[in-house]
């Protein structure tokens, strides 16, 4: 409910990992799993998820860079396969999922002023999924974001290298810049937990990030309804 005492219609946001949704791992238990969750959820407060390329497309972009591919044509390979990964969710949802997810920013936004529920992947070269996600939870004034990664929140170091990295429960959104700035270069096919772009997205609107282990759907409920969860949360 809303100060007013309104029910609060704005949606919640959920960015996907390429490498959490099809990992290969029980993807034919996972999807129906996730997507019946979704569309649980989805009845009780508008949804709007994001899809990444994940290892698919991480591969496409280093073949293509011994091709001699432009970062725009690696971008846009990461792209179609984020699409690909986005019309694949759709279908497990199905109705009233959209099947045919948006290709543009400007489309995402008018399909969610209309649809329960939204499934989309990359937009343009140059904006991550996550940036995609951060953009519309700017501009759909959404409750909160989060994050499914493969990992259960963000660390100090990346914890699949170093097993004694500490996890960060809370953050603020200055220091978590000051992280990405150091960790990251921008360009196409990188891998850290939330992207630059989506972080001043958030931080703009003030809209709280919360990152979570993307194949722990109980944890993921949580953090999506906004109730206390295990993970990393950034105001």
């Amino acid at each position: 409910m809303t100060e007013s005492g309104e029910a609060d219609t704005s949606p919640v946001v959920l960015s996907v990992g390429g490498s959490v949704l099809v990992t290969g791992d029980a993807d034919e238990r996972f999807l129906p799993d996730l997507a019946g969750l979704l569309k649980r959820l989805a009845k009780e407060f508008p949804l709007v998820i994001t899809t990444g390329g994940g290892r698919v497309a991480r591969d496409y972009i280093r073949l293509g860079r011994t091709l001699g591919l432009t970062e725009t044509e690696l971008d846009e390979l990461g792209i179609d396969v984020s699409r690909l990964n986005a019309r694949l969710l759709a279908a497990v949802i199905g109705p009233p999922c959209p099947p045919h997810p948006p290709t543009s920013l400007a489309d995402a936004v008018r399909e969610a002023h209309r649809s329960r529920i939204l499934v989309l992947g990359g937009t343009e070269p140059g904006h991550t999924t996550d940036g995609v996600a951060g953009l519309l939870a700017e501009r759909l004034r959404a409750r909160r974001l989060v994050n499914a990664t493969r990992v259960p929140g963000l660390f100090e170091r990346d914890p699949r290298k170093d097993p004694t990295a500490r996890r960060i429960d809370r953050l603020d959104y200055p220091g978590f810049r000051k992280m990405i700035e150091t960790s990251v270069a921008g360009t196409a096919g990188q891998q850290f937990v939330f992207d630059r772009l989506g972080l001043e997205s958030l931080a703009r609107a003030k809209i709280p990030l919360r990152i979570v282990q993307g194949r722990d759907l109980p944890n993921m409920e949580l953090a999506l309804r906004g109730e206390n969860f295990v993970g990393t949360e950034i105001r």
